[in-house]
């Protein structure tokens, strides 16, 4: 399913660009996620709260990396 591939690649991008401390990149990947996985919510690849528990993670870890 590209949509559902989009969606973790997304999140992969964004996980590697929170570890290399690269905030500004990171927090456009993160956008991108959030996008790629509301689109695969509203499509029903996955359940909107698997979605939404995802979002939270990254969203999470980029504003951990963000504070400290």
């Amino acid at each position: 399913m590209p949509l559902r591939t989009r969606a973790k690649t997304s999140i992969t991008v964004a996980r590697k660009l929170i570890a290399a401390n690269d905030l500004d990149a990171a927090d456009r990947a993160v956008k991108a996620a959030v996008v790629a996985l509301d689109a695969a919510a509203q499509k029903g690849v996955l359940h909107p709260n698997n979605a939404a528990r995802r979002k939270s993670r990254i969203m999470k870890r980029l504003h951990q990396a963000k504070s400290g």
